[in-house]
């Protein structure tokens, strides 16, 4: 296989490797993937088999609708030699009708191998019916029997060092993206494909999406639909606010991970590398590269990982041709719904089939969804609201001030200084503010929490920030991310299946970091987090400002919201398998909170005018 770049000539390079950059790099080892006890294991049986229209895989499951080639365990030879397997899927008659390819790319099994599943990874399965799916998708990703019907190649993957493809599993970067190359190229030259490829997906499958365009192109490549992401490994995944995020959930995706060598050990790097440096930087997704390419982006307010990085992609590319998707669910079940379906094959069919079918006449730049809290409120969800831009220029940053005297937001800062505490090192201690709206309200874009803070057992404190809604009656409220069979109190508390409300996170000691010439908006500021600075002496009051992701709510009149401040994270665990049974801050002690007076502790909010 040629690795020339078809338009130059010269080899199609992203940069160096990591492991050339970084002599330190920590590659773990990991269960190959016949002995992994979760993986689901199908052997290795390359050749070529036709599933008839009919065909289902086991009962329950969704159909072929048409003959299908399902081609198992094809080897793809990229650049360093290391071999790729992958399952393709299409239409029979594209050997004498060549379609376009949907490649998706993750390292999470290629064809129902995986142990991520929906079965095991959310309540009532997402809400996602078992014959709406064959059986034969790769996690997060198109399923083949729906795409066959709809006239394209389906060409699950088995991302380098994972299943059986030989190498180490690389965290993106400049690895990736040339491995993404290679097989691209190869595709584009085979006699079913009509020349066009594509990649759609969620998660891992949407990073790799923009990690790739961010780096290189090829011009195969036609269109991306990037469905939730995140941009930068540091300060989205591994380290958000300068401290350890979320290691129990790295610590089960990595434990469902298979392959005959190892992985590229990010949270191992974070013990080495504390602060943000030239690794964490080869590994921050340059999304301001993306020129050339359509791009349509999905984001959401439901999970953990994936918020900020969905709307920075889409505010930050350079290409003219993007669109952003806000939807008000959870990313599987929104995969497949059936009308999403539709609409991802009109995306696809203009830039992958050539079909004047109205896309960029007709599909609005934006579409924004706010959330209600439909099931516990008489608010009722903004779904997929046409908008010219995101954040919206008609948004109000209007600042309200914490009272720890009576625990709530005022308009204006209180006369008299009073301070309040909760116990830092702790799963629930928190403290709450509360505000009321008076009319009808809606809240869209980031927010801006600043507090003047101190620890008299410490010389550096985790804060974490979070906006609830409440009722009327001031009782917190939950939002359903998809239609569940019982009543909300009755759902399992996972992030899968339930939001709270966007968060804010930062390390004291990285305040020192705080770059304003690289701050989006005055609601956003940015942190290198190369520097970090004790506080000294204990019990200093410092004052931290707090990024608070991207909240999108809708309130009637007597409705409100929470400010609520701790040492933890206050988002439920991602699945029951992360649920915690003690804190994983680093704190120690009290931190206390100091409002009023010279301390104008506040929470700045975007307010859409009616």
């Amino acid at each position: 296989m040629s690795v020339q770049n078809i338009i130059s000539g010269e080899p199609a390079k992203a940069g160096p490797l990591i492991n050339e950059q970084f002599p330190d790099i920590v590659i773990r080892k990991i269960t190959p993937a016949p002995d992994h006890p979760f993986f689901n294991y199908q052997g290795f049986k390359p050749g070529k088999t036709v599933l008839a229209e009919g065909h289902t895989k086991m009962e329950g499951y969704r159909a072929f609708s048409v003959d299908t080639i399902f081609d198992r365990d094809v080897a793809i030879t990229v650049r360093d030699g290391a071999r790729l397997y992958t399952d393709i899927f299409r239409p029979a008659t594209s050997d004498g009708e060549p379609v376009p390819a949907i490649l998706p790319w993750s390292p999470y099994g290629k064809t129902g191998t995986g142990p991520q599943n929906y079965d095991f990874m959310a309540p009532f399965r997402a809400a996602i019916p078992k014959n709406r799916t064959s059986g034969y998708e790769k996690f997060e990703a198109p399923d083949p029997a729906e795409w066959s019907e709809r006239g394209y190649a389906v060409v699950n993957i088995d991302a380098r060092g994972a299943g059986h493809s030989e190498g180490v599993i690389a965290h993106w970067g400049n690895q990736e993206a040339q491995d993404i190359w290679d097989v691209i190229d190869w595709l584009s030259q085979q006699p079913w494909c009509n020349g066009s490829v594509v990649m759609a997906g969620n998660s891992w499958l949407a990073i790799s999406q923009i990690n790739f365009a961010a780096r290189m192109s090829h011009p195969a490549l036609k269109a991306i639909a990037p469905w939730e992401s995140y941009t930068d490994l540091y300060r989205h995944f591994v380290a958000r606010g300068g401290r350890p995020h979320i290691p129990g959930f790295h610590k089960m995706i990595s434990g469902g991970l298979a392959g005959p060598e190892g992985v590229e050990d990010v949270v191992a790097m974070l013990r080495t590398h504390p602060l943000y440096d030239d690794y964490w930087e080869a590994k921050r997704i340059p999304v301001e590269k993306i020129d050339n390419i359509p791009l349509y982006v999905l984001a959401s307010y439901s999970s953990m990982l994936h918020t900020n990085g969905s709307f920075q992609t889409f505010r930050e590319a350079k290409t003219p041709q993007k669109w952003l998707r806000v939807h008000p669910y959870q990313e599987w079940y929104d995969l497949y719904r059936d009308e999403v379906s539709d609409e991802l094959q009109r995306y696809f069919d203009r830039y992958a089939k050539g079909i004047d079918n109205g896309w960029e006449q007709t599909t609005p730049p934006v579409r924004l969804s706010l959330l209600g809290f439909d099931n516990a409120s008489p608010a009722k969800t903004v779904l997929e609201r046409p908008e010219k831009e995101y954040p919206l220029k008609r948004q109000q940053l209007t600042t309200f001030y914490l009272d720890a005297g009576s625990s709530t937001l005022q308009p204006k800062v209180p006369t008299t200084s009073v301070s309040a505490q909760y116990e830092a090192h702790h799963l629930t201690a928190s403290l709450d503010f509360k505000l009321f709206f008076s009319e009808d309200t809606e809240l869209a874009g980031p927010s801006l929490a600043t507090l003047y803070m101190s620890t008299p057992d410490s010389t550096d404190m985790d804060v974490a920030v979070q906006i609830r809604k409440i009722n009327s009656a001031g009782e917190a409220l939950k939002h359903l991310n998809y239609p569940c069979p019982v009543p909300e109190p009755e759902v399992p508390d996972v992030n899968v299946a339930k939001t709270l409300g966007p968060q804010g996170f930062l390390r004291a000691s990285h305040s020192v970091s705080l770059d304003r010439t690289l701050s989006p908006s005055a609601a956003e500021p940015f942190y290198t987090h190369r520097i970090r600075q004790p506080i000294e002496p204990k019990g200093k009051i410092v004052r931290l400002e707090v990024p608070i992701w991207p909240i999108g709510m809708r309130f009637v009149a007597g409705e409100g919201i929470i400010l609520r401040v701790s040492g933890h994270d206050m988002s439920f665990p991602e699945t029951e398998m992360c649920r915690l049974t003690e804190p994983e801050d680093e704190n120690v002690g009290m931190h206390v909170l100091h409002t009023g007076g010279q301390y104008d502790s506040s929470l700045t909010v975007p307010v859409i005018p009616a």
